[in-house]
């Protein structure tokens, strides 16, 4: 999930001995170079966690238990996983100080609530419909990121933009096609993408105190105390006859999907996570046609294909003037 450098990939790519020395120090210590080498790992290990989350929609239908059941021991079971990742790399879980504390444990509540709301609208729905309706929080957190910034979008962003909206509305049309129980499955589905974008505001704010290891434990572990009493009082089924599917969604979901992205929210501007997101919508509608039979017509495809010209449009550098 984050990569070490050793001896010999740092030998590997140092320049030619023939080079001058002050040269080798200069290229070694250029935060420039740093910063650029450590935004391209973020972005990958944003697309990888954008694919493994998007298996999660499949993983729930097939856990075993209820929904909120299923997103406790999403949480439950990947807290040792995240300890012992965390003890690895060198990031110890601690206890932060209080406001820290308090951010982190609202952080916890919408993603709770998050997934409570997301995982009754995957039994609702088509597997696309509930990952698209999910994600509408890369709008949100992308008109935040501007936000932030205090300025409007460019030419570049603006139309990438249009094109992931354009796109979403592609794939929504097959929705609005559906019978009234699958509106109610989106309708969750949209809910809990409100609920992540508001999780996706503080744990970005909170990455430049935290190292990500020790917040996602944190959130899982807040998270995971959130909503057992909520499976327990729903009358749900908490204990699963296996424990295969439970344990897949743990270390996809949450492990490697949530952890990729904890780590990219450190590096990656909002704007390109926002966009970066919505390729899941595309992602969980292939599995849902390869297992379920449900439709994914080439106008869905149209629309996955606009999400990902948005992706790459979002990803150009504009161009600086040249020096005189």
């Amino acid at each position: 999930m984050f990569r070490r450098i050793n001896m010999d990939c740092f030998v590997a790519r140092l320049p030619p001995m023939t080079a001058h020395p002050s040269s080798l120090r200069a290229e070694q210590g250029n935060p420039v170079t740093e910063s650029a080498r450590a935004h391209r790992l973020a972005f990958i290990a944003l697309l990888a966690g954008n694919l493994a989350l998007a298996c999660g929609p499949f993983l729930v239908r097939n856990s075993g238990v209820g929904p909120v059941a299923a997103g406790f021991w999403r949480l439950a079971l990947a807290l040792p996983f995240l300890w012992l990742l965390a003890r690895a790399f060198k990031q110890p879980v601690h206890r932060p100080r209080k406001a820290l504390t308090l951010a982190i444990a609202l952080a916890a509540f919408f993603f709770a609530a998050d997934l409570a709301s997301w995982h009754a609208g995957i039994l609702l729905t088509k597997l696309g419909n509930a990952t698209l309706f999910g994600n509408i929080s890369s709008f949100f957190f992308a008109a935040w990121g501007l936000w932030l910034a205090r300025r409007l979008p460019s030419p570049v962003q603006a139309l990438a933009l249009a094109l992931a909206a354009a796109g979403c509305a592609i794939l929504m049309w097959g929705s609005a096609e559906l019978s009234a129980a699958n509106l109610r499955g989106d309708l969750l589905a949209a809910f809990a993408g409100l609920l992540y974008t508001g999780y996706l505001i503080i744990v970005e704010r909170t990455r430049g105190e935290l190292q990500p290891l020790p917040l996602l434990f944190l959130a899982s572990l807040f998270g995971a105390v959130m909503l057992l009493p909520v499976a327990a009082a729903a009358g749900e089924t908490v204990i699963p006859a296996d424990w295969t599917g439970l344990i897949a969604l743990a270390l996809c979901s949450q492990v490697v999907g949530q952890g990729l992205l904890v780590y990219a929210l450190g590096h990656v501007p909002p704007l390109v996570v926002g966009i970066a997101m919505l390729t899941q919508p595309a992602l969980s509608a292939l599995l849902g046609w390869l297992y379920y039979g449900e439709a994914f017509t080439p106008l869905d495809w149209t629309g996955a294909a606009m999400i990902v010209v948005a992706l790459v449009l979002v990803r150009l550098r504009e161009r600086a003037p040249k020096p005189n």
